[in-house]
């Protein structure tokens, strides 16, 4: 496939490419351009140019325009779900609802952003009585998405449709494990009408391409979501030119339960919330704190729910568990899984790779609080590190015992100690009965401390990529000389 640069599908400029391949099969599909630093410049030469006559456009004719995008990404949901699952191991059953979520996204921002208001002021400082004061959101310029590989589709769109709400113009930069689904979203975009230099692709090297980006003058934003590692060098080379930074990083997310939950729906959310999508989600559950006299009923249940899960094609609707999106990530995934056990966890269940990018759903026992597991190590794969505890107190020293705090999961049937709980952890979001594996397009997602800084939704996402300006009308309401 092609890039998108000014309105052009374009190779890049020295003709270089990189092959993508299936990510359960690691059979070739396609190839996509490495830009060259003079693509990327180009891109954002030619969003300068974009952004100001997006910015003029009316809002009921951009809003107009994203639902016909959501419409014809709606009309070719089973052709796009089925690229998504083929290029990155994500099983159909898995890959169709993230489709039909990126055109309800599109459409929940062109909703929103024909009922985004400013404010008018009081009068209540004195002196002011005579004047008038509102306010109106414009936009910031130009945004770069920078999207990750695990939810490729839903997780770009969230940055790329709540942008071009907004009137900005917009460069993406795709995952380049898995850019094709992506690049075929903008596609249909683009043959719907929006203008080629406010929608824009460029594929390639991440560290060369963020870099460009993130250090440009000529760009106002840079939403990205990956690990912390990457979040920090991107926050880093932003605050040179001041540029707004939103990340959605990395998260150890903690899932507590009490021994009076409904322990059945317990392990059934932590075998599903942990499995989905081969466990590489960022608000998966990834440490289960499990009151200790209810430990072994647990781990046994989990053993029982992990042992019938079926294992095959992601294309196949009946299969369970897809493929990590890389060899090299089943290897990390395992590396991680060894230096636990050196440290004395208990391999239960699992511990293997398989098949190249498949790895066994594995549960870990025995696990301690000063493991790395249990505070920092966060493991991108289908595996359960399960932790005692005794007492409330200690399950929220140990769950807020990591640099991590995107969202948690608590299970309990006394709904005051769950909302005891949930006030007391340190992270953005947490879901009561069940795990924290959970997000609903318009809520304010995101992390604290080291899992990013601002939140993406419908509800929110709009403020965060416009700025407010003010409007006084001095002594407007002063009355006429006599």
């Amino acid at each position: 496939m092609k890039m998108f640069i000014d309105g052009t599908r374009v190779d890049a400029s020295d003709g270089a490419a990189f092959d993508v391949v299936n990510s359960a099969t690691q059979e070739f599909i396609d190839t996509a351009p490495r830009a060259t630093e003079q693509d990327v410049r180009k891109a954002i030469d030619a969003a300068v140019r974009g952004k100001r006559a997006w910015a003029a456009t009316p809002v009921h004719e951009r809003s107009r325009l994203l639902t016909a995008c959501a419409d014809a990404i709606d009309a070719r949901r089973e052709e796009l779900a089925r690229s998504l699952s083929s290029e990155m191991g994500k099983i159909i059953r898995e890959a169709k609802p993230e489709i039909r979520v990126c055109a309800q996204i599109l459409r929940g921002f062109a909703e929103k952003a024909a009922h985004h208001y400013g404010h008018t002021m009081t009068e209540y400082q004195v002196g002011t009585e005579n004047d008038i004061i509102f306010t109106r959101r414009e936009p910031l310029g130009i945004v770069a998405c920078i999207s990750p590989f695990n939810y490729p589709v839903e997780l770009c769109t969230q940055k790329f449709a709540s942008a071009l709400a907004a009137g900005n113009a917009v460069i993406i930069k795709p995952a380049s494990d898995n850019p094709l689904t992506v690049m075929r979203v903008v596609e249909i975009c683009l043959d719907c009408g929006l203008p080629g230099d406010v929608l824009q692709l460029v594929t390639g090297g991440g560290a060369m391409v963020g870099e460009l980006l993130a250090k440009s003058d000529k760009i106002q934003a840079i939403s990205l979501t990956g690990s912390t590692p990457v979040g920090l060098q991107i926050a880093e080379l932003g605050a040179r030119t001041l540029k707004r930074v939103f990340l959605e990083l990395g998260g150890n997310d903690p899932f507590i339960v009490f021994d009076d939950a409904d322990l059945e729906a317990a392990i059934c959310d932590a075998a599903m919330g942990r499995v989905q999508n081969a466990g590489q989600t960022c608000c998966a559950p990834k440490r289960f704190l499990v009151h200790n006299p209810v430990k072994r009923r647990f781990v046994e249940g989990v053993i029982q729910r992990i042992k019938n899960l079926k294992l095959g094609s992601p294309l196949d609707e009946s299969t369970d568990l897809g493929s990590l999106i890389s060899e090299r990530a089943a290897g990390e995934v395992h590396k991680q899984v060894r230096l636990t056990v050196e440290q004395g966890a208990t391999l239960l269940h699992g511990g293997r790779i398989y098949d190249k990018t498949y790895y066994e759903p594995t549960i870990l026992d025995d696990v301690t609080p000063d493991m790395d597991v249990a505070r920092d190590l966060e493991i991108f794969g289908p595996v359960l590190p399960i932790i005692g505890f005794d007492g409330e107190d200690e399950a929220v020293e140990i769950a807020n015992a990591t640099c991590y705090g995107l969202q948690a999961g608590v299970m309990t049937s006394d709904m005051g100690r769950a909302m005891r709980v949930a006030s007391r952890l340190a992270c953005g979001g947490v879901v009561i009965n069940s795990s924290g594996n959970y997000r609903h397009m318009d809520q304010p997602f995101g992390g604290c401390k080291m899992s990013g800084v601002g939140r993406e939704g419908v509800s929110v996402t709009l403020d965060e990529m416009t700025q407010e300006k003010s409007y006084i009308l001095k002594n407007v309401l002063q009355p006429p000389p006599l």
